[in-house]
């Protein structure tokens, strides 16, 4: 049933826990300070290029840690915050651990909701992935070595960008959300104002091609149900397109997973790694 009450036999106050995945954590401030203490040592250890232009919109920015040498590969992250929270400015906690490893790292901000629209946002992000191989050899970055990964909505927007632009190494998908329509009947959708029409357009699961870059799709342990579903559907279907590397850390939520993005430590961060130091990586549509 459908209706202004629910949606898949959710009340609606069951239906906002299920997309408030701050529900099944003790404080979300805890995790919301903690990226931006991570992100601020980050850029003290490796100062990066910071708020580089890549489109018009004043929001059109993105942080870039080098490394040395030419042809470096670069991992890519897109923040969360539902489309209407956060900045690059929390989401650089990855950044050492893959200069570490010789590996480039890109923290991307895109304009936030209700002052863009979603349509808008992914656009910017698309935008960003453009710029991003248009202008890799710039930075003595490989083009044909291009990573992206996102946590939560921005596991969306790497998704969507994804179906745009093949030109993706890879990907890394954090606890996505990848079908719109229930996120409509709940209060995230106070901000985004999503139609139908807007849901469906903007759900990855009803848009992507035959053909996809390798995928690591994570999530964590402590989700709730409504975000392991959105997983299980997701990782489905990528399976029919394209090799899926799926990871679950039984310990981590919805917040921390990040943390081992690129951590070879944990069961996340190696896979991650080991996807990027691959060396036959072939882009889609290149011999």
């Amino acid at each position: 049933m459908n209706d202004d009450n629910g949606f898949l036999g959710f009340s609606r106050p069951d239906l906002d826990r299920e997309y408030s995945p701050s529900s099944v954590v003790p404080s979300l401030d805890v995790y919301l300070h903690e990226y931006a203490v991570r992100s601020a040592k980050a850029r003290q250890r490796q100062r990066p290029m910071a708020d580089i232009r890549y489109g018009a919109a004043a929001e059109a920015r993105l942080d870039l840690f080098l490394v040395d040498g030419d042809d470096a590969p670069l991992m890519v992250f897109v923040h969360g915050g539902y489309w209407q929270a956060v900045s690059k400015e929390e989401s650089e906690f990855a950044a050492t651990d893959f200069t570490s490893a010789g590996i480039a790292f890109a923290a991307v901000d895109y304009g936030l909701a209700p002052g863009y629209s979603l349509d808008e946002i992914v656009r910017m992000v698309r935008e960003a992935v453009s710029w991003l191989h248009a202008n890799a050899r710039r930075f003595g970055i490989d083009h044909r070595r291009i990573h992206f990964s996102g946590s939560s909505a921005g596991a969306h927007l790497v998704a969507m960008s994804l179906i745009d632009d093949g030109r993706a190494a890879g990907a890394v998908l954090l606890s996505g959300i990848y079908d719109l329509e229930p996120l409509r009947h709940t209060h995230v959708n106070d901000a985004l104002a999503l139609s139908i029409d807007d849901a469906v357009r903007n759900s990855p699961i009803y848009q992507l091609p035959k053909r996809l870059p390798p995928v690591v799709i994570a999530r964590g342990g402590v989700e709730t149900g409504e975000f392991i579903r959105q997983h299980d559907t997701m990782a489905a279907l990528l399976r029919q397109r394209t090799e899926v590397t799926e990871v679950v850390c039984a310990e981590r939520n919805h917040f921390d997973l990040p943390y081992d993005l690129g951590d070879p430590r944990t069961s996340l961060g190696a896979a991650v790694l080991a996807r990027i130091k691959e060396p036959d990586v072939v882009l889609s549509g290149e011999g």
